[in-house]
């Protein structure tokens, strides 16, 4: 489970469930356990601080491989 936290502010944005070894460059929306306070707005994610983390795609969020950090384990099937 990974935890995913703004670059700029390190606040908690949400919990992950990462399956394989690669990049977070999506997150399934499915696969979201928790989320904290992000704020969506015309389709985007924002952190509180006002960074944009990701693009609402529909089934996942395209995530700005800048805009944020993530700690934790990825899943390994």
């Amino acid at each position: 489970m990974l935890t995913i936290k703004c670059s700029g502010c390190k606040a908690k944005l949400w919990k992950y469930k990462k399956i394989g070894p690669g990049k977070v460059l999506r997150c399934h929306k499915t696969r979201i356990s928790k989320r904290f306070e992000v704020l969506e707005r015309n389709g985007v994610l924002l952190c509180p601080c006002g960074r944009e983390i990701a693009s609402d795609m529909g089934r996942f969020y395209k995530m700005h491989p800048e805009a944020f950090l993530h700690t934790g384990t990825k899943d390994s099937s």
